[in-house]
């Protein structure tokens, strides 16, 4: 979604605001007259009017509400104010419930045009305390909630959508930023640095260094010295880091050095009340989390992008819901000690062996990767406990030291989104996956399965909707509509040898979107005949993405259409 500050006339404006309010009704007659008035103020610009309609859309849609917002936006608009479009757009963030205006302001910390990460941002909503907790969804769930309404009232833009179909990247609008940033400021919410440190900048609560400023600026403002600042957003490389703030919550490093290796310095562990710590690197970080970590009883999310080593201590964080470490190294528990309810997230842990005491520990993880790279005769990683996990519903396995994993690991139930990276199973063994009751999501990457021949066993894969094969010898797929009966979307990558794509996936009532990408000529010009032949029965609704890495392979694609009887319909 793109919108620009063109200017739209007066049917033009009517007809986006209705779309935005109304979506596919029709405006009451007895709010037709004070919402045309309303879009009139806004004078044509195309965010104003979006951003009042999704206000007054996701509101009390009476006649005397809206005349109570149109006498806000006239007394704005008379302000003799010109900078009309953001004082329009601050009217929907003085409507907004009070709930989810801290969650609004807070997206102000990510720079302009930035490609912000879903998971990320509602980790951040939770440790800040923005989200309501209730009885029937966890802190995450109810978060997403919270973002859904404001991309709902078009405050944040829906970028790009996960293989689950959720909400995967979001941005905001250049105008709708300055307005963060603008309340923000006003209500001492955020302060974004952008080139000179400000004398007050100690009693900030939360302070971001977005914008790279000079080494001397920086060090002109000694960060220990920020002694009520909860939440910091810093470059590592500008100079040192903070110590010893004991309010501080959340703490955001990026790392752009350009050295070799990247150390862990031990002085981030020192923040005693820290909830989040995100360390963001351009190349590997290594190191050791400190035995002295359990002293950090509040730290809910540990994301660091490196090769960590942990210490038996991190098995007594009661409080810990995410941890996203590049490599983890984990040891095993004690013997005794507490069970981590809480914990949701556990990425990427390397070579370990998930004993029924483990598995049992962690009763609530929700999302799971794996690694394992190891081997030997009496190397036993216990995978068949994973059955246990009862909660879990993302799994990511990378396996590369053997083509036996489905007769080791034990999938559980709950399951609804599996990756396999480097396992090298059968195609005969996946009647083991696609007998899996939630499955939604299956991604098989990089040589994961092998075999010329799949005949996928009708019965199986039920309720599966993403379908990705990266890179594999199939060379015979065998299969129809029946054998994928609910699939939305189908991903095939740098498959070479695939004869074609069978033609009777078409025919699922589902299907929307075919992407082949580096495949074979021959299995890209069958995806171009699936869609020639669902136009031909009145589908429009299947679209389907062909690419190739050379000129001369889209050339020699064309020409093999066109030698099948098919016309040249897209670039």
């Amino acid at each position: 979604m793109c919108l620009e500050l063109t200017f739209l006339d007066e049917d033009n404006s009517w007809k986006l605001f209705c779309e935005k309010a109304f979506g596919r009704e029709v405006c009451p007659l007895e709010l037709e007259y004070i919402g045309k008035e309303i879009v009139r103020k806004c004078k044509g610009l195309p965010l104003s009017i979006v951003v009042i309609g999704g206000l007054l859309g996701r509101s009390n849609r009476t006649r005397e509400y809206w005349e109570n917002v149109g006498k806000d936006l006239f007394s704005i608009l008379n302000s003799g104010n010109d900078e009309d479009c953001l004082n329009i757009l601050s009217l929907s963030y003085t409507h907004l419930p009070t709930h989810l205006k801290p969650c609004f302001l807070y997206v102000g910390i990510f720079p302009e045009h930035h490609e912000i990460r879903v998971s990320r941002l509602i980790k951040l909503w939770v440790v800040e305390g923005f989200i309501k907790p209730n009885k029937f969804q966890d802190l995450e769930e109810v978060a997403r909630g919270y973002l859904n309404d404001l991309i709902d009232r078009n405050l944040i833009l829906e970028y790009k959508l996960g293989s689950n179909g959720k909400i995967r990247l979001c941005k905001i609008h250049d105008l709708l930023r300055d307005l963060c940033l603008k309340v923000a400021q006003k209500d001492k919410f955020i302060r974004v640095i952008k080139d000179t440190t400000p004398r007050d900048i100690e009693r900030e609560r939360r302070i971001v260094f977005n914008e790279r400023i000079s080494k001397e600026e920086y060090h002109s403002r000694s960060l220990s010295g920020l002694q009520s600042t909860r939440t910091l957003v810093i470059r590592k490389d500008t100079g040192p880091l903070p110590s010893n703030n004991i309010l501080l919550r959340v703490l955001n490093v990026y790392d752009n050095s350009l050295s070799k290796k990247i150390y862990l310095s031990k002085s981030i562990f020192d923040q005693v009340n820290l909830r989040y710590l995100g360390y963001n690197t351009q190349l590997n970080i290594y190191g050791e989390l400190p035995s002295s970590i359990s002293l950090l009883w509040n730290m809910q999310t540990l994301i660091i992008e490196g090769n960590i080593f942990a210490p038996s201590e991190i098995w007594e964080m009661r409080q810990l819901r995410h941890m996203g470490i590049y490599r983890l190294y984990l040891p095993d528990p004690p013997s005794s000690g507490p069970i981590l309810r809480n914990l949701k997230t556990l990425k990427t842990v390397m070579n370990f062996t998930w004993s029924e005491e483990v598995c049992k520990r962690i009763p609530n993880v929700k999302k799971l990767n794996i690694m394992f790279h190891i081997e030997g005769p009496t190397i036993d990683y216990c995978l068949h406990n994973l059955s246990l996990s009862c909660k879990l519903e993302s799994l990511t396995c990378l396996y590369s030291i053997s083509n036996n994993l489905l007769q080791k690991l034990t999938f559980p139930s709950s399951i609804k989104k599996l990756s396999l990276i480097f396992c090298r199973v059968n195609w005969e063994d996946l009647t083991v996956i696609g007998s899996l009751p939630n499955l939604e999501v299956l991604k098989l990457k990089y040589d994961s399965v092998r075999g010329a021949v799949w005949n996928p066993v009708e019965g199986e894969f039920l309720r599966l909707k993403f379908l990705l094969i990266h890179y594999s010898d199939l060379v015979y797929w065998n299969a129809d509509h029946s054998n994928f009966p609910v699939l939305e979307k189908l991903v095939l990558k740098g498959m070479e040898k695939l004869e074609e794509i069978p033609l009777d996936i078409g025919e699922i009532p589902t299907l929307g979107f075919v992407h082949v990408n580096c495949c074979s000529e021959s299995a890209a010009v069958s995806a171009f005949k699936i869609a020639e032949e669902q136009k031909n029965v009145g589908n429009e609704g299947l679209r389907v993405r062909v690419e190739f890495e050379r000129k001369e392979q889209v050339d020699s694609f064309w020409e093999e259409v066109a030698q099948s009887g098919g016309e040249r319909q897209f670039p």
